[in-house]
């Protein structure tokens, strides 16, 4: 029986990874990754030299293209369905053909394997195929939630009150659904139509040398914030950011 292990490694911050993490990657025979591309280069680069750190025996790095995939689709339900579809006959040719019987591979998920990831939907896939027999754990990982809230020194949620964690998609209405409401995976922030009385929060590359903190009134400093995410986006080639809107 192979064994895979999804592993939750933080951030961009090398030092976010768990002792969990780190000893659930010492023994690891092989680790699969998903390469984006060179504009997020980085993002592999960081996962090479965590393994190159924390595996202590020899290892191989399978590295390969993730399927392409529609970013503005008429349909947004059947384009994430059919890119996990061919992740999923990825990822399967790549266990069976890489991970012999009694090996452990691993997947290193940036944040948390729970959050805003496809790694465990899509090896739940891969069970309900039946065809590729395995074992799986899960280690959780800080989270990009964490990580926001730790560098501007706050705390998630107010006394008694709710908290939501949603995308820049579901924020179309205007309507914030908590006090204070966690955005994340928003493509284009534009702001124009929230509340500018808001607080928010904000940051890009949360726990690398790169990371960039803005915070006060929506109204005031939303269009800041988007002349700095522009101009991080195209030194770096990519932005991974999140923000905390809190009501007033």
């Amino acid at each position: 029986m192979r064994t895979l292990r999804v592993i939750g490694i933080g951030t961009g911050n090398p030092e976010h990874l768990t002792l969990q993490a780190v000893r659930a990657l010492a023994d690891v025979d092989a680790v699969f990754a998903l390469d984006k591309g060179v504009e997020k280069a980085d993002l592999l680069a960081l996962r090479r030299s965590i393994c190159a750190e924390h595996i202590r025996k020899p290892y191989r790095f399978i590295a390969a293209e993730d399927p392409a995939r529609d970013r503005r689709p008429a349909d947004y339900g059947g384009a994430v369905e059919a890119w996990h579809a061919a992740r999923a006959d990825l990822l399967e040719g790549l266990i069976r053909d890489n991970l012999g019987a009694g090996e452990v591979g691993a997947f290193l998920v940036w944040g948390d394997p729970s959050l805003y990831d496809s790694t465990l939907r899509i090896l739940e896939r891969l069970r309900a195929r039946g065809t590729l027999p395995f074992t799986c754990a899960v280690v959780p990982g800080i989270t990009s939630v964490q990580a926001l809230t730790a560098a501007h020194q706050i705390l998630l949620n107010r006394i008694g009150a709710d908290v939501a964690i949603t995308t820049g998609r579901n924020l179309a209405d205007g309507v914030l659904p908590a006090d204070s409401t966690v955005v994340m995976l928003d493509g284009d922030p534009a702001f124009d139509h929230l509340d500018p009385e808001l607080t928010i929060y904000w940051g890009a590359y949360l726990g690398s040398p790169d990371e960039i903190l803005l915070a006060g009134r929506l109204g005031t400093v939303g269009p800041e914030i988007r002349r700095l995410r522009a101009e991080a986006r195209a030194r770096h080639g990519w932005i991974m950011d999140t923000y905390l809107l809190r009501r007033p």
